[in-house]
């Protein structure tokens, strides 16, 4: 599986539009950059309650499903990395009420050495019985979605069809900031906007 490209001027392309451009990452990678997904699915990624989180990961997989109907593989894989993002975001809450792992951000730091050292300094676990109801709702819709046959049949196909056609024609950031060229994860989703409503 190929990286993550963070260098795409991701303001610029359309990847129903442009699949091939497309690159599915680790984990989470790009779940907050890649469009028109992101400003589809968004909206409904909510996990402030058991009952939220329900409502939200049923209807993050039913896009899932619409996705998988239209054999639109990018837009499948948006719908499992927030289903992805549910489970993770709502356990760190489980487990660190403020949303904080660490004492100091990793990502933040000002050197490789340094980051490697803020991520041994983890807060202590504060176990949150609701969060991590809101977690496992997430992880069984994540679960569902990553193990499709069809799914995994459209990765597969994705990665051999698309993997050397990442071409120079890809709109690219003219300038990359830090973060990007470090390679560092996607921003963060703010807090307060998903735990509030």
């Amino acid at each position: 599986m190929q990286a993550f490209d963070y260098s795409l001027d991701f303001s610029a392309i359309d990847f129903r539009k442009h699949p091939e451009w497309y690159r599915v990452g680790k984990g989470e990678q790009g779940v907050l950059l890649v469009e028109p997904y992101k400003s589809e699915i968004l909206p409904f990624w909510r996990f402030r309650t058991p009952e939220v989180a329900r409502a939200s990961s049923e209807k993050i997989f039913a896009l899932f499903l619409e996705y998988k109907a239209a054999r639109d593989f990018v837009g499948m894989d948006m719908a499992r990395k927030f289903l992805q993002m549910g489970w993770t975001r709502s356990r760190r809450y489980a487990n660190h009420p403020s949303g904080k792992k660490y004492q100091e951000n990793p990502q933040r730091a000002p050197d490789k050495e340094t980051a490697v050292a803020r991520r041994k300094r983890v807060l202590p676990l504060q176990e949150d019985a609701v969060k991590a109801e809101s977690a496992r709702i997430f992880f069984e819709r994540y679960r569902e979605a990553k193990s499709d046959p069809e799914y995994l049949r459209l990765l597969a196909e994705h990665g051999a069809r698309f993997s050397e056609t990442h071409s120079q024609q890809c709109p690219r950031r003219t300038v990359l900031s830090r973060a990007f060229q470090e390679e560092r994860p996607s921003p963060h989703v703010s807090r307060e906007k998903h735990l509030e409503k």
